[in-house]
């Protein structure tokens, strides 16, 4: 395998310039040619959910009333201090025409005042995609609001919300985050390769394939969705973290040991072959540990992990490439001036570093030094035992100071019923006109099961109490008019404006067929993602289901953000407990392929869990103990679990291929410290950039809708990240190592080349010889 790596670096140094260039060429025609990344995200997490699951069984018995194919916006008119006139609901007749002629909206359907007569709502049909960010919904929600803004005034305000105009603000506002993300992780990694490298040029090389590729990998990855492949809109945000973070730490593989063999004498060129000759295959075993990771997702029953998994794995098999030919190609082409001012000159006795002192002092006492280090982890970990693990799902308003988010607050006021209420669907074999008892039967059982509060349906639509005969007399008289309904009646009718305005409400709880009728129940618990609200979702199934039987329907459901939340929540911690093994097994077996040894794995991966667990365990202590928090958001301990036994691997593979290396020509315990020395600054450093770049996308966040997640899921990697390198690898695991000795590589040769040599733990080396080239790092 050595060969193949001296190869690989021969070719990126004696063709550097057309790698270069080929590596620009492609990123140009990528992003010319393919589209972008936000054009084919999703916004959603419920529409990631399996079909078989209650909440998407309960979102197709509500089919009747929403249009999957097509986006729905609502337009919310109100009156400041007052009720509608009726020069205020012609105008809104005006306006509802107006948005109609707009390109691709496809119908617009008023659904009657309010009860305390001071709004109206009207829903907006548009034969554009539902999600998505992409010239026809900006084009839709821009024209419309363009309308609305038009007639905003003298106290009457509109506003545009709804499922299309949500993801439009919730895009425009997360587009903005990621590039303060990327911008601020970009200035946080130079800063700290500045401090690192001591050098002007040295950060800008390092950083450079990982800005590259960060370009090229989204819009192939959108590309990518035409063969299957899924985006959801936190991939975007983890797409730069994970390029600009595992990217950076792959070039500090390489750069540090550039400069390490240049200090030794070798010709600049040179120096690089031998770099990628030693260091390229920790860095492909690092990518593909990470990629393994990542792909295991495929196998998990959540779309929204789907989504995540191959989708980076592109990114990273995408920053592989470039660290092993564009990297070396910048490196052989600056040559010595990538590190200038710093010496880059052979160094005959460099000095010892704290690394290697810390690796001498570890390795004395190795025992002690593990026993203590899990029993700190595992206190940590204890954190997480007393602490419950709250959902999310999709957001009902837009963000802070939005239009979405106005009109929102709107209807929330006007009508409350309409504010994140459970929605009882129930499914009948003939239409329920002539059967509207068994809809007050349903809406008085469902008051009485104290489950819910407030029930609003087709006998109580605009607020006003009516009775089953008095509704299907309306429906008898005004049956007969075409579809969808005029905002007002027709000037031959014998209907009171009034009766009509509440036949036109009864459309959002009877379908057209008349066989599917959706009743709206007030959520006692209006915290839809905590844990009591989810945990009442199975018994209010059950309440619905023995409705539908008592009243004789065929189907029933329920239709909410609380029940997608829990469903959601349940499908993850199914999935956890299926992909953690399957990971742990796959990296094991990427370790025992890098490191020649059997034992080895074994210690590396229990490692990288203890490090998981504590890291899980300050979480919930920072966020849900101190913090107030509801509890664990329920995605952060399956994305902190991939990505820390992922990128843990990488610092493993770093310290332990090189004390191998180290052990060829020394004993154990020599080998650990002088590894540990070579090794100290590049772990660190790759620490640091990669648990300060998800500390940025925490901080990046801000008040972006679902930013409370983002934040658990930026400060809870970084804490793991953060703990795997300053404790783990340059304490825990030398600890280990000395304290098994020989064994660490059995059944490999060296296991059997080190059987005279006992455990290697010898205490009587000096700290010269124990520093002896250790500064290079």
């Amino acid at each position: 395998m050595t060969r193949i790596f001296a190869t690989l670096g021969r070719f990126s140094v004696r063709f550097r310039y057309p790698v270069v260039a080929l590596w620009i060429a492609a990123t140009v025609l990528s992003v010319h040619f393919f589209p972008g990344l936000s054009s084919v995200a999703k916004d959603t997490n419920s529409g990631f959910l399996p079909a078989d699951t209650p909440s998407m069984q309960a979102s197709k018995l509500a089919t009747p009333f929403q249009n999957s194919d097509q986006a729905s916006l609502t337009v919310v008119v109100s009156r400041s201090g007052g009720s509608l006139s009726a020069a205020d609901q012609q105008t809104v007749t005006q306006v509802e025409a107006a948005v109609g002629r707009v390109a691709k909206v496809t119908s617009v359907h008023d659904l009657g005042v309010s009860r305390d007569g001071a709004a109206e709502q009207a829903l907006v049909q548009a034969d554009v995609a539902p999600y998505g960010n992409g010239s026809d919904q900006q084009a839709v929600v821009s024209s419309i609001r363009k309308i609305l803004a038009d007639h905003s005034i003298g106290g009457l305000t509109f506003n545009l919300t709804g499922e299309l105009p949500i993801v439009v603000d919730t895009q425009q506002q997360q587009t903005s985050s990621r590039s303060s993300t990327q911008g601020l992780s970009f200035l946080f990694i130079i800063v700290l390769l500045l401090f690192a490298f001591r050098a002007l040029l040295a950060p800008l090389v390092t950083l450079l394939p990982a800005a590259l590729v960060l370009f090229l990998a989204s819009p192939v990855i959108a590309a990518a969705t035409h063969l299957g492949v899924q985006v959801s809109s936190i991939t975007q945000f983890l797409l730069v973290v994970l390029v600009l973070g595992a990217g950076t730490d792959y070039g500090l593989f390489l750069v540090f040991r550039v400069r390490e063999e240049l200090r030794r004498g070798l010709d600049p060129k040179e120096a690089v072959v031998r770099a990628v000759t030693t260091v390229g295959e920790s860095v492909t075993f690092s990518a593909l540990t990470v990629i393994a990771a990542l792909m295991s997702l495929v196998l998990a029953k959540f779309g929204f992990y789907q989504s995540m998994g191959p989708a980076l794995a592109i990114g990273i098999a995408l920053m592989l490439l470039a660290g092993l030919t564009l990297l070396p190609a910048l490196l052989a082409i600056f040559r010595r001036a990538v590190f200038w001012p710093s010496r880059t000159r052979l160094v005959e006795r460099p000095r010892t570093t704290i690394y290697g002192r810390i690796a001498g002092a570890v390795v004395r006492r190795p025992l002690a030094v593990a026993a203590f280090g899990v029993l700190g982890f595992a206190a940590l970990a204890a954190g997480s035992l007393s602490s419950s693990t709250a959902g999310f799902a999709d957001q009902s308003s837009g963000p802070a100071g939005s239009d979405s988010a106005a009109g929102s607050t709107a209807l929330a006021a006007h009508y409350p019923a309409a504010t994140n209420p459970s929605i009882v669907l129930l499914q009948f074999a003939q239409p329920v006109w002539d059967n509207l008892g068994a809809i007050s039967t349903a809406e008085q059982a469902l008051r009485a099961s104290g489950q819910v509060g407030r029930v609003v349906g087709p006998l109580d639509p605009a607020g006003l109490a009516l009775s089953p005969a008095h509704v299907s007399g309306l429906h008898a008289q005004l049956r007969d008019l075409p579809l969808p309904l005029a905002p007002t009646p027709p000037a031959d009718s014998a209907v009171s404006a009034a009766d009509y305005n509440t036949y036109l409400a009864l459309s959002r709880f009877i379908s057209a067929d008349g066989r599917t009728v959706q009743l709206a129940a007030a959520p006692k618990i209006t915290d839809t993602s905590s844990p009591a609200a989810m945990a009442m979702i199975p018994q209010l199934r059950d309440t619905v289901t023995a409705v539908a039987h008592q009243v004789g329907a065929t189907d029933s459901g329920v239709f909410s953000l609380t029940a997608f939340a829990y469903d959601v929540s349940h499908i993850s911690q199914s999935d956890l407990s299926r992909i953690i093994p399957i990971v742990a097994i796959l990296i094991a077996l990427l370790l025992a392929v890098v490191m020649r040894s059997l034992v080895a794995p074994l210690y590396l991966v229990a490692s990288v869990l203890l490090s998981y667990l504590a890291a899980l365990g300050l979480v919930a202590i920072v966020f849900v103990h101190l913090g107030g928090s509801a509890g664990v958001n329920f995605v952060l301990p399956f994305l902190m679990f991939v990505f820390l036994m992922a990128l843990g691997s990488d610092y493993n593979i770093l310290v332990m291929t090189r004390i191998r290396e180290e052990a060829q020509s020394h004993t154990l315990a020599e080998a650990v410290r002088r590894a540990v020395g070579f090794t100290g600054t590049t772990v660190t450093t790759a620490g640091m950039i990669l648990g300060g770049t998800f500390a940025v996308l925490a901080v990046a966040a801000g008040s972006t809708a679902g930013s409370d997640q983002v934040r658990q899921i930026g400060y809870g990697i970084a804490a793991g990240v953060l703990m795997d390198t300053f404790v783990i690898r340059t304490v825990l695991v030398p600890a280990v190592v000395a304290t098994l000795g020989r064994w660490n590589w059995w059944p490999s040769p060296l296991f059997r080349r080190s059987a005279g040599a006992g455990t290697g733990v010898d205490t009587e080396q000096t700290p010269a010889a124990s520093g002896d080239r250790s500064a290079a790092a």
